[in-house]
């Protein structure tokens, strides 16, 4: 009666149904096979230059004195942590690192509270703040170099004529190290904004509306919901914004190349290499650099899987 119901019904009962067709299994190999170009081109491109400088670090090697080749040991790493000047430009990195960081975290959280708000034309002004990041970097500081500091032409100076100042100040050569960490503020501010900015969308507003119903001032709602709810946004910001900054160059080299006590570490690998031909030292300064910013990276890594790990 069954069948016969099923055949009447048009539809097949589940004793009649064919078995399943079992799926085809691949090997593991195969399914990862088409990842396998891109591997190839990764390593070659990326981990076989690193092996290369890493066996060069130890390495006693002068373009000029091709004879005097030969193993050096770790008298490269040595030199690094010893010359005066190398050690003075890692105590620049770190300036201009934190400096750039901490201002660009602090002016990109006041950006993403305002742009958080409802108002005639956020889009168009949030497009506009967006835009210097979007700017290449050897053209960002050359914008700071000659439209801004330049003391003869430069806007900051004919601001002050404006204002009736006669004093007409020599930007860079007064604050060069304030003027390097200036431009890369102007640049790396709207990144921070951006970072923020998503977290602050991402916030629930359950919780703030409950507070401001229970007579919660806007001060309090920002420290006690809003501030915690950014701290991991705040963390990955400032992570991410190191990576990059600690490894910067084109604003040293392009606003003060490297004089009045700006050169950082990767200037100073450009100096020793370039210009002192020492392909050892500077190729130990770099491996010392990757190192770093490998650390960096890997905070960075846990905070952003803690992220998603909190968004599931």
């Amino acid at each position: 009666m069954a069948v016969l119901d099923s055949i009447s019904t048009g539809k097949r009962s589940v004793a009649d149904r064919p078995p399943p067709v079992p799926r085809k299994r691949y090997p593991k190999w195969a399914t990862r096979a088409p990842l396998l170009p891109a591997l190839i081109f990764l390593i070659i491109v990326t981990q076989l230059p690193f092996v290369a400088t890493l066996v060069i670090s130890f390495m006693k090697w002068n373009s000029l004195d091709p004879a005097g080749r030969g193993f050096a040991g770790i008298d490269n790493y040595v030199n690094v942590f010893t010359d005066p000047d190398l050690r003075s430009s890692v105590v620049n990195t770190i300036v201009l690192t934190a400096s750039v960081v901490l201002i660009s975290l602090l002016l990109g959280l006041g950006l993403a509270l305002l742009l958080d708000k409802k108002f005639a034309g956020r889009g168009f002004v949030r497009t506009m703040l967006i835009a210097p990041f979007l700017v290449v970097p050897v053209a960002s500081a050359l914008i700071w170099k000659h439209v801004l500091y330049n003391p003869e032409y430069g806007l900051f100076n004919g601001v002050l004529n404006w204002l009736g100042f006669d004093a007409q100040p020599d930007w860079i050569s007064t604050m060069p190290m304030t003027a390097v960490v200036a431009s890369l503020v102007w640049q790396w501010t709207p990144f921070m904004m951006l970072i923020l900015l998503a977290g602050l969308q991402s916030k629930p507003v359950e919780p703030v509306e409950a507070a401001r119903i229970d007579g919660a001032s806007p001060f309090q709602v920002f420290r006690y919901l809003t501030f915690p709810h950014l701290r991991q946004y705040l963390e990955l910001g400032g992570l991410l914004g190191s990576i990059y900054i600690v490894q910067n160059f084109d604003a040293v080299f392009t606003i003060t190349s490297g004089g009045l006590g700006t050169a950082n570490l990767p200037y100073m690998i450009y100096q020793t290499f370039y210009q002192a031909h020492e392909y050892g030292e500077a190729s130990a300064a770099g491996v010392i650099v990757v190192a770093g910013s490998i650390v960096i990276a890997t905070f960075a890594l846990r905070v952003v899987s803690s992220l998603f790990k909190e968004a599931k």
